[in-house]
């Protein structure tokens, strides 16, 4: 019950000292076979970027990587809390979960992005606000092969009282001030808009 009520209240702020990122499954095999791949490429590239300038813990899966191959290259996940190699849609398999309750009394916030849409983002996203979590999905840093799914997971994750928002609004309410340390690193990430990838 206290976890839905904090969801109910929150208005989706987000502070960097109680935020991490979720990168799902951004791997070689997809590549082909996602609509806009190389478009939320960019977006994650920015995402992955934004999490070391600001200190943000950053938590990596890879889908059944034996078959699907490891994170794409373009990535550089090296800072990366860890990359974890699963089998379940949700990426909160008990490593990441072991990881997230150790910094519980820290991370309030998650924001999403990968892929699929419809299938690990909504499904880590599903997990995460039943635990109490408040959930940033990143519209334009997330897709799946049909573009009707992708849709309408945006809607199902605002139904289940996710965030779903951009890369842009996301960097800029972290650093929250133009008068921030890092703001004018965040502003060179963002400095060319997103692409829309078919948003």
């Amino acid at each position: 019950m206290a976890a839905t009520s904090r969801r109910t209240l929150s208005l989706g702020n987000l502070s960097t000292d109680s935020t991490a990122f979720f990168l799902c499954d951004m791997q070689e095999k997809f590549k082909p076979h996602i609509n806009f791949f190389a478009e939320i490429l960019e977006v994650a590239q920015r995402m992955v970027c934004a999490s070391k300038i600001l200190s943000i813990p950053l938590f990596v899966t890879e889908q059944y990587p034996n078959g699907l191959g490891k994170t794409v290259e373009d990535l550089d996940v090296t800072s990366a809390v860890g990359v974890y190699p699963k089998t379940l849609f949700s990426m909160l398999i008990p490593e990441v979960q072991n990881e997230l309750e150790a910094r519980r009394d820290d991370i309030k916030s998650i924001v999403l992005f990968g892929i699929e849409t419809h299938v690990c983002i909504q499904q880590t996203a599903l997990d995460l606000l039943a635990k109490g979590y408040d959930v940033h999905v990143v519209a334009d840093a997330c897709s799946s092969r049909s573009m009707m799914d992708r849709q309408f997971a945006y809607e199902r994750l605002r139904q289940a009282g996710a965030i779903v928002t951009t890369s842009e609004s996301v960097l800029l309410q972290l650093v929250g001030d133009k008068n921030h340390a890092h703001f004018k690193e965040i502003q060179g990430v963002i400095k060319v808009s997103a692409p829309t990838s078919g948003l």
